[in-house]
């Protein structure tokens, strides 16, 4: 995708900058590309990955409900929003559990489909008043490009350890969970 960017003659922090405003790849996404691939210096790569990753999110908060009926109206669009949405609500336990901790959290979490868009989704579903969200999600976006970012000043040794990570939190995800019976 950068790749194409570049032939546009876009400059490399702009397009760091872009990639970082989208779903799912959103800050994770941009700071490997702005390091790794891009050489660019991390003190530079991150606050333009910050900046670009927090520009949607009050759009996305206020327009949600507009965006959300004119899919609607567009039949397999508007499945896809709802089941998407519903996803969200599920996965924002964390943030009912623990409120504006819990939201700080769930963006700070380096994987894909846990940061600010999904979070910010989330406070809205959830009826987290913006100025409430807004600041967890900063805190939780700035936690995960600090994550990122050392991953990708580590090499192969940063890539391992996401991997390991990654793994441990698929097997406790998926491991069975037993619940408690009351004793009778």
């Amino acid at each position: 995708m950068y790749e194409d960017l570049l032939k546009l003659g876009l400059a490399e922090p702009f397009i760091v900058f872009i990639i970082s405003m989208l779903p799912i790849s959103e800050l994770r996404g941009a700071l490997p590309v702005a390091i790794n691939i891009f050489d660019i210096q991390w003190y530079y790569a991150l606050p333009i990955a910050f900046i670009g990753n927090l520009l949607p999110i009050p759009f996305i908060y206020f327009l949600i409900e507009r965006i959300r009926r004119l899919f609607n109206k567009l039949g397999f669009l508007g499945v896809w929003t709802e089941k998407f949405l519903r996803l969200t609500r599920r996965r924002a336990d964390i943030i009912e559990r623990y409120g504006k901790i819990g939201l700080g959290i769930f963006v700070a979490i380096p994987l894909p489909i846990t940061g600010a868009w999904t979070g910010i989704l989330a406070a809205y579903l959830l009826g987290m008043p913006f100025r409430d969200a807004i600041l967890p999600i900063c805190a939780g976006v700035i936690i995960s490009g600090i994550i990122v970012t050392v991953l990708c000043l580590l090499g192969w040794t940063g890539a391992i350890i996401a991997g390991i990570a990654l793994c441990v939190l698929i097997i406790t995800w998926l491991w069975p969970r037993r619940s408690k019976r009351p004793m009778t």
